[in-house]
């Protein structure tokens, strides 16, 4: 008898820490490695956070907390939904745990049987079509394309529902993309699923504060109200507060599947670190105002990319609205050959090129759901992405 689970054949490794792996494995050979793979800001964690952090501890709170975080958390996230986005939730709808992952992780566990259908657009993160395959859900991936910006048209997720469907993932600003849907673009999905009351949307909105050019990010629950009774909106401290280390995600969701994530949480992780959940209060009603400087840098570093980028033979950048990723496409490198012969065939042989060639390490669009295209994460300093670009360049320079 095999040892090992069935459902083990359903999971694949991440692809985005496993870059981020082979790059660090190989810096440790001492070779001359720029790792692009990791979505992490380069900023540290806002002092008055870790100083909250340090009080904590000098106050003894090294102890269990309650599943769903410590109240002060819970009012904290309370809060931050009703200042931006006018949303109302109570204590009992507020699920907090050890970042998005297990947010969502939660959800899928309290909520999919073996057949239940969960729609995913892609460009995609890599763990919306994963975690719920280990539940025995059946992942329908919406293809959505450049030329309407990596986001799903309203008929295109009216095509996708069926009787089976259960959740709608839903990401904006995108990983892998950055793109960003506007209020008018979710007001159009939220008129076709009001038309089926069986589907729940699970809305992250990690990225919310990372948005560029004036762009104004709203959530499904707040452009549409009527939906709120079976929406989960979710984020987290990682990206914006430049946390991720902390690992402190949550949720504001209707009481009883708040109350079924809880249970589930309780026999996993328990909880987040009680640390964390003292930083994360410290965060979410701590100054602000550090997000706006490093949006600024964010901003130059996308457009130097971008603009880097499109000057390389073969390659073609779109300019996102948030996030900080470019999803450029290599589609101009397929069927060259590079100077040792091989020829070039999909966007994985164009990753593993650059980082042979020119070591720099980035993600495959294959992993994210949609090809020929790469994710960069621009989310380290400004000289090291130069340097990056100009050796993609080289690289694309060098393809026949």
């Amino acid at each position: 008898m095999a040892f090992f689970a069935d459902r083990l054949s359903a999971v694949k490794p991440s692809p985005t820490i496993a870059v981020t792996q082979k790059a660090n494995d190989l810096k440790a050979e001492g070779k001359d490695v720029i790792g692009l793979g990791a979505g992490e800001p380069d900023f540290d964690t806002p002092p008055h956070i870790i100083e909250a952090a340090k009080k904590a501890l000098d106050a003894g709170m090294t102890r269990y907390t309650s599943v769903n975080g410590i109240p002060e958390l819970q009012d904290a996230i309370i809060a931050k939904f009703k200042r931006d986005h006018g949303l109302d939730y109570a204590r009992d709808q507020i699920h907090v745990s050890c970042g998005g992952k297990p947010v969502i992780f939660n959800a899928m566990l309290a909520t999919v049987n073996p057949g239940d259908e969960i729609i995913v657009p892609a460009p995609y993160w890599v763990s919306y079509a994963d975690i719920p395959l280990i539940f025995g859900g059946v992942v329908k991936v919406v293809q959505c394309g450049a030329d309407n910006g990596f986001k799903m048209t309203p008929e295109q997720l009216e095509e996708a529902i069926t009787p089976k469907t259960k959740w709608l993932i839903f990401n904006s600003p995108s990983n892998p993309t950055g793109g960003a849907y506007t209020e008018a673009e979710i007001k159009a999905l939220a008129e076709v699923l009001l038309k089926h009351p069986h589907v729940w949307i699970f809305s992250d909105d990690i990225y919310e504060k990372l948005v560029y050019d004036g762009f104004k990010f709203t959530t499904m629950a707040q452009v549409e109200p009527k939906l709120y009774d079976r929406t989960v909106t979710m984020n987290g401290m990682s990206k914006a507060y430049c946390m991720t280390g902390w690992r402190v995600g949550y949720c504001g969701a209707p009481k009883e599947l708040v109350k079924a994530m809880s249970m589930v949480q309780s026999q996993g992780i328990t909880h987040t670190a009680a640390v964390s959940q003292a930083a994360a209060v410290a965060a979410l009603n701590g100054p602000q105002d550090f997000i706006e400087a490093n949006n600024k840098i964010f901003k130059e570093r996308r457009d130097l990319v971008v603009s880097m980028l499109n000057q390389a033979n073969g390659l073609s950048c779109a300019t996102p609205e948030g996030a900080f990723y470019v999803y450029p496409s290599c589609e101009g490198t397929i069927g060259k050959k590079t100077p040792d012969g091989k020829v070039i065939q999909n966007d994985e042989d164009f990753v593993t090129y650059i980082l042979e060639s020119e070591g720099v390490a980035a993600v495959q669009g294959a992993a994210f759901g949609l090809e020929p295209y790469f994710r960069i994460s621009y989310a380290t300093a400004t000289d090291v992405l130069e340097d990056a670009c100009q050796r993609i360049q080289r690289a694309c320079a060098n393809l026949s």
